[in-house]
């Protein structure tokens, strides 16, 4: 039986979930995810989970944050005065705001807001945390 190697063309059905067992995405009611292992396209530790299963086979595993998001960087948050942000605007914990700095575009959101600055939080939201898939390897196709 063929198994999934780097180069290969893998349809993936996964469910995600944080160690508190609260799912924070899941491809069930929607097309597999689709993707060539080792192209980098998803996180190496689900990479790695992949590599080696079968066509119809289903495993679930955790995934560290080393190998998913990374740890989360106190050097990624970081406060800006609160006149910074367009009139209008209303900062808001939880909202993402675009940055641009040296041409480089990244998100971050609003984690704190006083009457003086607002704390943004440039780290994935998933940065710092354990991932737990459980997968099912849908279709295979050799490379």
């Amino acid at each position: 039986m063929d198994r999934a190697q780097p180069g290969d063309t893998v349809r993936v059905h996964y469910t995600g979930s944080l160690e508190d067992g609260s799912v924070f995405d899941s491809s069930r009611g929607r097309d597999p995810l689709e993707f060539t292992v080792g192209s980098g396209r998803v996180i190496s530790g689900f990479d790695q989970a992949v590599t080696g299963m079968a066509e119809g086979e289903e495993r679930t595993v955790t995934i560290p944050a080393a190998e998913a998001y990374g740890d989360h960087r106190d050097d990624l948050v970081f406060s800006v005065p609160r006149e910074q942000f367009p009139p209008g605007m209303e900062p808001a914990v939880g909202l993402e705001v675009q940055l641009t700095q040296g041409g480089q575009r990244a998100i971050a959101r609003i984690s704190e807001v006083t009457d003086d600055a607002v704390t943004l939080d440039a780290n994935h939201p998933l940065a710092g945390k354990d991932l737990t898939f459980d997968l099912e390897l849908v279709e295979l196709q050799k490379g």
